[in-house]
């Protein structure tokens, strides 16, 4: 999800620009995304009973709270109450930390109970948020991320301006196309 910013662009790649979890052969997606950047902030009334984690960090942006907690252990363990998360008001939570794994930058864990998903198994339009908070505090253009859902999945990152592009393994579910 973006605001306005010339809206979302999706491409095919070969794995070897974008390897997150198969070598060289297969096809990645790559998507180009608004960047959405948190402020730091406070958290909404109920949100951290409700969440259930003690975060160093707490951010906002127009859709979702950034979360920042010590560690990829803590980021594991937590265990949300969704009926009172589900009453904060914003789209969603994500929860993040270092990652304790070389291979990763940051793990993080996406709850959205008040639009119908408790916990989103990999969620592109978080990482329009996460990847401008660990550019900043890695001080790295490049980032590849853990989201340590049930499901788990790699996404692989790339800030470019105010733009971040998303590249992963992805499944086709709809395709059509639109004519304005």
């Amino acid at each position: 999800m973006g605001n306005g910013g010339g809206g979302v662009a999706v491409d095919r790649v070969p794995h070897e620009k974008w390897d997150s979890q198969g070598g060289a052969g297969g096809w990645a997606d790559r998507a180009r995304f608004p960047s959405e950047a948190g402020a730091a902030g406070r958290a909404a009334p109920g949100l951290l009973e409700a969440i259930g984690c003690k975060p160093n960090e707490i951010a906002r942006n127009q859709f979702d709270y950034l979360l920042e907690v010590a560690s990829e252990g803590e980021v594991r363990a937590v265990e949300p109450d969704f009926a009172a998360l589900a009453r904060v008001d914003a789209r969603g939570v994500v929860v993040t930390a270092r990652s304790s794994d070389p291979k990763y930058d940051f793990v993080s864990r996406f709850f959205a109970p008040a639009v119908g998903v408790d916990e989103d198994p990999v969620t592109g339009s978080a990482h329009c948020c996460l990847a401008p908070h660990w550019r900043r505090k890695l001080g790295k253009d490049s980032l590849v991320a853990y989201q340590a859902s049930a499901r788990g999945g790699v996404v692989h990152l790339r800030v470019a301006g105010d733009r971040v592009v998303l590249g992963g393994n992805a499944v086709t579910i709809w395709s059509g196309e639109l004519r304005v």
